[in-house]
């Protein structure tokens, strides 16, 4: 379990293909990592494989790859890293699993003040199971970070509006048009419209 607080940005400095599946090593600052445990790599939840001094080494299988946007990450590429949530840590974002939903593409920034607007296009095989999840200043995780939504200005988009701080610490802030972003709806969310699918049926 996670926050969507980002703790660090790492980078990619290896990929390979294994019989493990689509293996990274990720350079990070992280201290005393250990095998086993999880990392958040742009909010996909992957488990150390083995690790070193600055960096640690992971693997996507085939159902990840098929969801997420680790099959496009080449060495060079930037991901925000959080640790997972240890017992007594402030929960300052908001509960996210690290399972992503699906993915979105950038299709407007603007800046507006000391904000920057990003509308994001859902892709079109999740668009619609997500669009249900969202509301108006609710949460949602965007690459690994704990967001808000600032509004859904149409079917299919979500805008979000980032505070300065996010966009030194992320790499949200170097996003442009056509980007691709890892998408995970609020868990409250996709439970409570479980719950109630029976309901709304009847």
């Amino acid at each position: 379990m996670f926050t969507g607080l980002i703790t660090a940005v790492g980078v990619v400095r290896e990929v390979s293909t294994t019989a493990a599946g689509r293996e990274l090593v990720v350079a990070a600052p992280y201290e005393r990592v250990v095998t086993g445990e999880s990392i958040a790599c742009n909010g996909a939840c992957l488990t150390v494989r083995e690790q070193g001094p600055g960096w640690f080494r992971v693997a996507a299988v085939v159902t990840t790859l098929d969801r997420t946007t680790i099959g496009a990450w080449a060495v060079g590429t930037a991901l925000n890293l959080e640790r997972a949530l240890a017992v007594g840590d402030r929960l300052g974002g908001h509960i996210v699993q690290g399972h992503v939903d699906g993915v979105g593409t950038v299709g407007q920034l603007e800046r507006r003040g000391d904000a920057l607007l990003i509308d994001i296009a859902l892709d079109q095989n999740v668009g619609s199971a997500l669009d249900e999840l969202l509301v108006p200043l609710g949460s949602i995780a965007v690459d690994g970070v704990s967001l808000t939504v600032h509004a859904l200005p149409r079917p299919g988009v979500l805008q979000l509006s980032i505070i300065e701080h996010t966009v030194r610490h992320t790499t949200l802030g170097a996003l442009g048009l056509g980007d691709r972003v890892q998408l995970e709806a609020d868990m409250i969310a996709k439970h409570l419209k479980r719950l109630a699918a029976p309901l709304l049926t009847n």
